[in-house]
């Protein structure tokens, strides 16, 4: 009885593990720019290679967890998975060496902000995990398991491409901005908008355009600084363009109460081609050409005011 109880946690466990991969691989894919980007960064792929070297890795990740779920060959799954992790376990301990523990590490692409220290624990919590599943889970036994594993190869390398396949051009294009001072595509904006239409006025004069996710901490709070400014001077003109799950758009307004700023909602590639892959993306914004982006620590409202009264800003 002991026994059957024991296998049957050891199952439990190993699908909890093996969601986790699945959940992982596809928080990767929307959008899964910023992944990409990582390798570029790196210096071990280029515009052209990067997209198939992220798609490679999410589909080793679907292929782990469809594994781990199944039950089948335990001691190979977990190996791999094991791997795996230790592999990303050295990603991040050089991050916090090098940059330090800020940012979103991109474990769950965009969907689940965590600090590369927060990763780092959670990947170490998992292998722990899967030593256990290693060393007292024998799994099910599965004559044609061979064809299993087959198919679950195969299926995860494809998936990655069925659900969000390789655009050359715009990964070269849409997310290099060489330029200090570029057009900005609004036309873009305002195909693609939704929720609320951009006014046409953001074509005319200055603006400050920020680009935020509904969820990216950082964003919260250069929209908490960009509200209290508004308060203090009504004239400045802010708009905010999110990106996430309209049911967060609630969620980001209780948290900022920047409802003093008007804002539109834009997703998937478009968001990113405008924005650009580091959020928040606040540009300043002079008759549809960035002039200057800015970051939202060094966010202060006389220089912002400086730069609205200067008559000799740079123009298009």
């Amino acid at each position: 009885m002991q026994a059957k109880i024991k296998h049957s946690l050891l199952t439990f466990l190993n699908i909890i593990l093996g969601l986790i991969f699945i959940y992982s691989a596809y928080s990767k894919l929307y959008p899964i720019e910023p992944f990409e980007l990582t390798f570029v960064e790196l210096k071990i792929a280029n515009w052209y290679t990067a997209p198939f070297i992220a798609r490679f890795l999410i589909s080793v990740e679907f292929f782990i967890g469809l594994m781990l779920i199944s039950n089948l060959k335990v001691k190979f799954s977990s190996k791999l998975a094991i791997a795996v992790l230790f592999l990303f376990c050295i990603y991040l301990t050089a991050i916090l060496m090098f940059q330090g523990n800020t940012g979103n590490c991109g474990c769950f692409g965009t969907r689940i902000i965590m600090t590369p220290l927060q990763a780092l624990i959670k990947n170490i919590l998992m292998i722990g995990l899967l030593l256990v599943i290693y060393f007292f889970h024998n799994g099910f036994d599965w004559n044609k398991s061979k064809y299993f594993i087959l198919l679950n190869a195969l299926s995860s390398l494809a998936l990655p491409h069925i659900l969000n396949y390789v655009e050359l051009s715009y990964s070269e294009h849409y997310l290099v901005k060489k330029e200090d001072i570029y057009p900005l595509e609004l036309d873009t904006l305002f195909k693609y908008a939704k929720i609320h239409q951009p006014p046409q006025e953001l074509k005319k004069g200055k603006h400050i355009i920020a680009f935020m996710s509904l969820t990216c901490p950082h964003c919260r709070i250069a929209a908490k600084k960009m509200r209290l400014m508004k308060e203090r001077n009504p004239n400045l003109p802010f708009y905010f363009v999110l990106n996430g799950e309209e049911a967060d758009l609630q969620k980001f307004f209780n948290d900022t109460k920047a409802t003093n700023i008007p804002y539109c909602m834009l997703l998937g590639k478009p968001f990113v081609y405008l924005a650009g892959l580091n959020l928040p993306s606040i540009y300043l914004v002079q008759n549809d050409t960035v002039i200057s982006r800015v970051n939202y620590i060094a966010l202060q409202q006389n220089e912002i005011e400086k730069w609205l009264n200067n008559t000799s800003s740079k123009t298009k």
